[in-house]
């Protein structure tokens, strides 16, 4: 952040809806006219400040004929996601299906954790209600209340419970997240009719959704508020403390506020004076993706290093694998400047 700044006469106040290249489109407050097409200030560029969807920027010169402008400073942040890179959200609504792709409780639990540990607001919508049956539907709510959630059930296809979800993000810049396929694009066109987003198939190979948005990207929402569209992606990763899951887990935290381990690097692994039990339905998630996270945490210190034989790869749809490192010193070639001197040097000896 480049600090606390009010607009003068000569800067607007707006908020940044898409960034693609060099260019920012920006929504400025007052309504003057729809948004304008920025550039970023040279000053900005050389101390580093970047400019991310959501941002509160300050606008500068706006050629109100030609819809153009420059971005001259960015306000704090109250919040920032890395992924997707998106600033000052008040909530993020993760959105599952029910049926097609089925609901995997490993994978939800998965992404619910990685909403957890960005510390905003998470709200839990499960898509294609009318593709099950009544009973079923209780079932798995029952279920998530367990967990820790009550979830928004509803059917882009039919319209159920729209309303419901347009309500929930009145007035707040929210994120959708949530697997390929489930819905997002149609849920977004329902909210926002203008967006007109395109809508993916469900691969039937793999029972997953295939990709269909390509970058992140700010709608207005009719009754106020933005709603942010993201790359879908079925693998986010678990890139954080291994002690600091048990808190993105709701029925773990619950243990923890009525005391504290006996040990405070506890794992909760049936450590001695553990104060957290095992006989919750999740607790085989907890222990599966502690591994996970130990795992990523060590690869992570090796990769600092400089003697470690492995690094980090990312692959398609946010999974990550790791590969040795080639010794880069056995291959590198030889500079034409050190060929001379050895010629040189060659030539010298031979020559005495």
């Amino acid at each position: 952040m480049t600090g606390d700044r009010i607009a003068t006469n000569q800067e607007l106040v707006g908020t940044v809806l898409a960034v693609q290249a060099n260019f920012y489109r920006v929504q400025l407050q007052g309504g003057l006219i729809p948004t304008l097409l920025c550039t970023r200030r040279t000053r900005l560029k050389k101390i580093g400040q970047q400019v991310m969807v959501g941002d509160q920027v300050l606008v500068e010169e706006p050629d109100w004929m030609g819809g153009r402008g420059a971005i001259a400073d960015v306000l704090p942040r109250k919040t920032e996601l890395d992924r997707p890179a998106i600033a000052n959200v008040n909530q993020i609504l993760l959105v599952f299906a029910l049926a097609d792709p089925p609901l995997e409780p490993v994978q939800l639990s998965r992404f619910l954790i990685k909403g957890e540990s960005t510390g905003i607001d998470l709200r839990l919508c499960l898509n294609k209600c009318d593709l099950i049956k009544e009973d079923e539907r209780r079932a798995i709510s029952d279920r998530l209340e367990s967990w820790g959630y009550k979830p928004i059930f509803l059917s882009v296809q039919e319209g159920m419970n729209i309303e419901e979800a347009r309500e929930y993000l009145k007035n707040k810049i929210t994120v959708i997240a949530g697997p390929s396929g489930v819905g997002k694009s149609s849920l977004i066109n329902q909210l926002i009719p203008q967006g007109n987003l395109r809508v993916g198939k469900v691969s039937g190979k793999l029972a997953r959704g295939r990709h269909t948005t390509r970058h992140v990207e700010l709608f207005e929402l009719p009754n106020g508020g933005l709603l942010a569209d993201t790359p879908g992606f079925n693998q986010p990763d678990l890139g954080f403390a291994p002690e600091e899951l048990i808190y993105y887990f709701p029925e773990g935290r619950k243990f923890l506020e009525k005391g504290s381990c006996r040990f405070s690097d506890c794992l909760h692994r049936d450590e001695p004076g553990c104060i957290v039990n095992n006989d919750w339905e999740r607790y085989e998630y907890y222990l599966e993706f502690l591994q996970e996270a130990i795992a990523y945490q060590t690869i992570c210190q090796q990769q600092s290093d400089p003697e470690s034989t492995l690094k980090l790869k990312t692959k398609g749809q946010g999974e990550n694998h790791y590969e040795p490192k080639l010794e880069s010193k056995k291959y590198r070639r030889v500079s034409r400047r050190v060929q001379v001197q050895n010629l040189h040097h060659w030539y010298t000896e031979n020559q005495e």
